[in-house]
């Protein structure tokens, strides 16, 4: 029994350094890590890979879970009990997180076209932060679909990725402008 413990606790390990490896290389810079560089940083065999992975897909499945934990900082309860300042501490923790994803967007945009899985990720986590900015604003925002629109756009991940690399901006002078639109939106 414990010889058996013992291997499946080195699986899991090598399992948690493989996925943690794709994490790390993406994070590092790589759009599209192979399953030979992930072994490399893992410092396992690329037999192990895919022998905890069928495919790289699976892979990314596995990853697009251990990464949608960031999103789930945007669900706690807000410690304001207004709206107005709710949708501030709603933007803060959205700016917070989408710079911790940004490397992770880049990848995934460049795959999302031929994965099912990062594609429904995608949806998935739109979706859900659409609806809690629906949640939190009053009904008169909501009903002005120009208003909620733009509101919804600027508050994206897209926009933050545009912000930062597209325009080259530091972080601190995208919030600026994200929280500069939102207040000229609810004013």
């Amino acid at each position: 029994m414990p010889s058996t413990d013992g291997r499946r606790r080195r699986s899991e390990q090598s399992r948690d350094r493989i996925v943690g490896a794709m994490l790390s290389l993406i994070e590092d810079g790589a759009i599209s890590p192979s399953a030979e560089d992930v072994a490399a940083r893992a410092q396992v065999g690329l037999r192990s890979v895919f022998r905890h992975f069928k495919d790289m897909e699976s892979l990314y499945a596995e990853m697009t879970i251990q990464l949608g934990q960031f999103y789930m900082a945007a669900l706690a309860p807000f410690e304001s009990v207004d709206w107005r300042p709710q949708l501030f501490e709603a933007i803060e923790r959205r700016v917070d997180i989408y710079e911790r994803l940004l490397p992770f967007k880049r990848a995934a945009d460049a795959h999302r076209h031929e994965s099912p899985t990062i594609q429904a990720y995608h949806e998935r986590a739109v979706t859900l932060l659409r609806a809690r900015l629906q949640a939190l604003m009053p009904p008169h925002l909501v009903d002005n679909a120009i208003a909620f629109e733009t509101l919804d756009l600027i508050l994206s991940l897209d926009t933050w990725a545009r912000l930062r690399f597209e325009q080259r901006l530091p972080a601190e002078t995208a919030r600026t402008i994200i929280l500069a639109q939102v207040g000229v939106l609810v004013d």
